[in-house]
């Protein structure tokens, strides 16, 4: 067993690769192993594969990055990692691959940076989402401001770092950080079930989402119509679209590719 398996159970089932993060005695803390077999997943997910889910392990999802390496690091040294951080986390939110996040305990700091690059969320009663970087004198680096700002605002982001405030997994979900609640023991259930739908769509439908709707939204409003429409174009003249319309009209579940 390689070191990266020991800190990322990878489990194929079917269409779906079920990640789990095993660093139970850190609360599944971010280590440059895990950040690094995540890294090599994402990087070249197994062809076969449509669907992503990202769970952690001993009642907690991530609980940021591992402190006792960051205080290792020169400021040299942090900026890089920052930037690889933001380089792993774009290849999970724009890799292609869908990816839905079983989330329970501990989502905070880069546990909350690594959910946001996520594509579906769902939080279990015991869920925590924080981002505690100013009680350690240090600062978020892994695209807190960019993807969790994004979803709270700059305002209310600026607030929740100020005072390290926690937000349950209900306040999580009224302010987008969780798409769906459920109860105990229930996140990796709902999980597998919503990634076996999305691994029912068209292949190149989920990849336009994911590339498409965070772009355009960043875009001014006639460059995103017409990353739409371009978008629309493109998927709409595959044998996927094609197949889908004829299994509308003959009342039948799509067979795509």
């Amino acid at each position: 067993m390689s070191g990266n398996e020991t800190v990322l159970k990878i489990d194929h089932q079917g269409p779906i690769a079920v990640l789990t993060m095993i660093r139970p005695d850190k609360r599944n803390a971010m280590n440059d192993g895990l950040l690094a077999a995540l890294d090599g997943f994402f990087s070249t997910p197994p062809k076969d594969t449509r669907v992503a889910v990202l769970t952690g392990t001993a009642g907690h999802f991530c609980s940021g990055l591992d402190l006792s390496e960051h205080v290792m690091r020169s400021a040299e040294e942090t900026l890089y990692h920052s930037r690889h951080w933001h380089g792993v986390m774009d290849r999970i939110q724009f890799g292609g691959l869908p990816v839905v996040s079983a989330m329970f305990g501990a989502v905070i700091g880069g546990g909350l940076e690594l959910a946001t690059a996520t594509h579906v969320r769902i939080a279990e009663p015991s869920t925590i989402f924080q981002l505690p970087e100013g009680r350690r004198g240090i600062f978020v680096g892994g695209g807190a401001t960019a993807r969790v700002g994004k979803i709270l605002g700059a305002d209310r982001l600026c607030e929740m770092m100020l005072t390290g405030r926690k937000y349950n997994a209900a306040e999580g979900q009224s302010l987008g950080l969780a798409h769906y609640t459920v109860g105990d023991g229930e996140a990796q259930a709902m999980a597998m079930e919503l990634a076996g739908k999305i691994a029912r769509n068209a292949p190149l439908s989920n990849y336009l989402m994911i590339q498409s709707i965070s772009r355009i939204n960043d875009m001014s409003k006639p460059d995103g119509l017409f990353v739409e429409s371009l978008s629309a174009a493109i998927a709409q003249s595959t044998p996927d679209a094609a197949e889908g319309l004829q299994a509308f009209l003959e009342k039948r579940p799509p067979k795509f590719r």
